[in-house]
């Protein structure tokens, strides 16, 4: 009789499990919140912020957790407190060499004109930069178009000296006249330009050297293997957002500007200065590429270049940079997204 009972039980359990797996799924899956990593400054991303996109995709409460350069990007993550961050390429080639356990899932945006190097009056080249102060937020992209730009042009790095401040450091510092040239992007490229500084040099100069510097979507690892869903949706949303903004820039910028109570002008110039690869775009060899190009990928390349670059100045050990940056860009998260 017991036997009997039990057998019944165990039949109503699976007949149960077979008949609601999204209930028992969704307690189980689904985390407190979601802590994005967030700059503050106008990007698209940002318009799933004012509209709460992100958080109805999720079912969950998103968490913007702010910061100011990569550098702080990769202590929050060393420190388990965000999930998902959109931060520069050089500093996430740093923090996969200094083995932080993270994963690439994907490169929305290509660096144009949105992070520029502005520099006083009488200062026009980047030759005219030695003997100067510069400054740079520290382990950002930033920094390494700067080094490498100051290289291919043949100029005397010994001869510069170079300052890490954060962005807002480098307004107060341009205003003291402490340094005489800041690489930055917006609005802090802007509040430079608007006090008498001017530009001399932008990263989408690096191009035709066929250098790429580009900003990523990163992944606490151990945060994608038990939410994968939710990495998939916020891909998908994060691709909306870009169509929204390709649809309409202008609207876009007038919503970005006043959700971050910015000039429009400001709104407006960084945002257009990214390139948007698409979801599909991102999964052919020249960006990410996906599971079988992705170890000839001009993406993992360009990690890898970063990351000898960052060695050679001291940023990471070279013996830290892993042969091939393929196994980090885990592109499985793209591939389901780019399906939907």
């Amino acid at each position: 009789m017991i036997a009997r009972l039990l057998r019944l039980f165990f039949a109503i359990a699976a007949l149960f499990a077979i008949l609601f797996p999204p209930l028992a799924a969704a307690a189980e899956t689904l985390p407190a919140e979601v802590r994005f990593a967030y700059a503050g400054g106008p990007r698209v991303w940002v318009l799933g912020k004012i509209d709460g996109a992100f958080d109805k995709a999720f079912g969950v409460k998103v968490k913007w957790i702010p910061f100011n350069s990569g550098a702080d990007v990769l202590t929050l993550f060393a420190a388990r407190e965000i999930d998902i961050a959109r931060f520069g390429s050089s500093p996430a080639a740093a923090g996969i060499a200094r083995k932080l356990p993270i994963e690439v899932i994907g490169t929305p945006e290509i660096i144009a004109t949105s992070e520029r190097l502005i520099a006083r009056q009488g200062i026009d080249s980047l030759k005219q930069l030695e003997g100067k102060t510069v400054a740079y937020p520290a382990n950002s992209t930033a920094q390494y178009a700067f080094e490498v730009a100051v290289r291919l042009a043949g100029v005397d790095r010994g001869k510069i000296k170079g300052v890490a401040l954060k962005p807002s450091e480098m307004v107060a510092a341009w205003k003291r006249k402490d340094i005489d040239a800041a690489y930055v992007w917006g609005p802090f490229s802007h509040q430079l330009e608007g006090d008498g500084g001017k530009e001399i040099f932008a990263t989408r100069d690096l191009q035709k050297d066929g250098v790429l510097v580009f900003n990523n979507y990163v992944v606490r690892k151990e945060f994608g293997e038990r939410y994968p869903d939710l990495v998939v949706k916020f891909l998908r949303v994060s691709q909306e957002k870009i169509d929204q903004y390709k649809k309409d820039p202008e609207g876009s910028s007038q919503l970005i500007a006043r959700h971050l109570d910015i000039p429009l002008d400001t709104a407006r110039d960084t945002l257009a200065g990214l390139e948007y690869p698409s979801l599909a775009e991102q999964l052919t060899p020249d960006f990410i590429g996906h599971d079988a190009s992705k170890a000839n990928s001009r993406i993992a390349k360009s990690y890898k270049d970063a990351a000898e670059f960052l060695a050679r100045i001291g940023e990471v050990r070279k013996e830290e940079i892993p042969a091939s940056y393929a196994p980090f860009l885990n592109t499985t998260y793209l591939q389901r997204a780019a399906k939907q």
